[in-house]
């Protein structure tokens, strides 16, 4: 009962589907690991919207000095070079973790 009440304070709102979505990839992304050996697979979850997913993929397919590889579980693996190429990764990070579905 308690959990009821706090879901419904004033102010308080739920997550949608592309914000967790965006923050999970934008959190694979700058994982340590992933930051070492410059690349990340991304698995699409069951609880991943089929249009937040369309649309966060969509992003980072359009950002510059970004590779991607779709394999053949449906995952993809995004790859990219150090350097310049991370300042861009970066902004389309920050855009993804900035951009709201409304």
């Amino acid at each position: 009962m308690a959990m009821a009440k706090q879901q419904n304070q004033p102010g308080r709102t739920a997550m949608s589907g592309l914000e967790r979505l965006s923050l999970r990839v934008s959190s694979m992304i700058n994982h340590p690991v992933a930051q070492i050996q410059r690349w990340v697979t991304i698995h699409r979850l069951d609880t991943d919207g089929e249009r937040e997913w369309k649309e966060v993929i969509g992003l980072l397919s359009e950002t510059d000095g970004i590779d991607m590889a779709w394999n053949v579980d449906g995952s993809v693996t995004l790859r990219w070079e150090p350097m310049a190429e991370e300042d861009r990764l970066m902004e389309t990070i920050e855009q993804l973790e900035v951009e709201a579905p409304f």
